[in-house]
């Protein structure tokens, strides 16, 4: 089994269970040193996403809207989105791995580790989308992170500062909001979504922060001495007009993950405090 050729193999993979089963036994090997390393193995581009083969893709605007968490509905449509972000997440993860070559030893483990990671979310999130009786596939999705792996395949500095440090980082604003929502119930299926929302917001802080270390080590390898510039000049470049747009910042989120004051001060929308490690400053 090689690494390379293998990973491309499960990235195309449109079943979610085949991919997941083809995943572990590749995980598997790869801890036991049964892996070859082989980076001069051809590189393919990304064309369409793999879960084409399972979901109906439509436009952001076609989604149909959620509707209340107190019904059956509207929480099977809001655990559906979380399951295609997990998934898509799987196979961007994988591409990470796959697409960038002669690199440290710890970049591809760290994104076989965040693989893992989604993996374990998407099943966990499926489990509770059974429960109320819908599976993955059932509700339409859009394709908006397998563009932004598209649009980054050329440049690891992109990849790193738009995967994780944008759109994954977004994720760590937008999962508070949900789960505040949900304790407006209290019933054991809303404990259960509570559990699996907290669960996928304290690992996503370490996918963030992986994606910072790199993003600042290609920063660091390309001789970039504003990373915080690079930062905003390629996430307007992608998502023009986006970056600014927020109404909430999880702040605690995006230190832990590696954000620092000077980052969070040009992202906020309002006021907001910022701990820098040595004082409390307002920004």
């Amino acid at each position: 089994m090689e690494f390379f050729t293998t990973l491309w193999s499960i990235i195309q993979r449109g079943d979610p269970w085949e991919k997941l089963t083809h995943f572990s036994r590749f995980y598997t090997k790869l801890q036991r040193g049964d892996v070859a390393f082989v980076p001069e193995a051809p590189i393919n581009r990304l064309e369409h996403p793999s879960y084409a083969a399972v979901c109906s893709i439509v436009p952001p605007n076609r989604l149909p809207r959620r509707g209340s968490l107190g019904s059956t509905l509207g929480r099977a449509r809001l655990l559906h989105a979380i399951a295609h972000i997990e998934y898509s997440a799987i196979d961007l993860a994988l591409d990470s791995a796959y697409r960038f070559r002669y690199l440290p030893w710890d970049y591809y483990m760290d994104w076989i580790e965040v693989a893992q990671d989604e993996c374990r979310h998407f099943v966990m999130v499926h489990r509770l989308l059974e429960g109320l009786g819908y599976r993955y596939g059932d509700f339409p999705v859009h394709q908006g992170l397998f563009d932004a792996a598209k649009a980054t395949q050329e440049s690891l500095l992109e990849r790193m500062a738009v995967v994780p440090r944008y759109l994954e980082a977004n994720g760590l604003d937008a999962n508070p909001k949900i789960m505040a929502k949900i304790q407006n119930f209290s019933d054991p299926q809303a404990r259960e979504m509570l559990n699996a929302l907290e669960t996928i917001l304290h690992e996503e802080i370490d996918h963030v922060a992986k994606g910072d270390r790199w993003f600042r080590w290609a920063c660091e390898r390309e001789g970039v001495e504003d990373p915080v510039g690079k930062y905003i000049a390629i996430v307007e470049k992608i998502y023009p007009g986006t970056l600014h747009s927020k109404q909430y910042l999880n702040i605690a989120a995006r230190r832990a993950a590696g954000f620092s004051c000077k980052e969070i001060e040009l992202l906020a929308s309002k006021e907001v405090e910022c701990d820098d490690g040595d004082s409390r400053r307002r920004v």
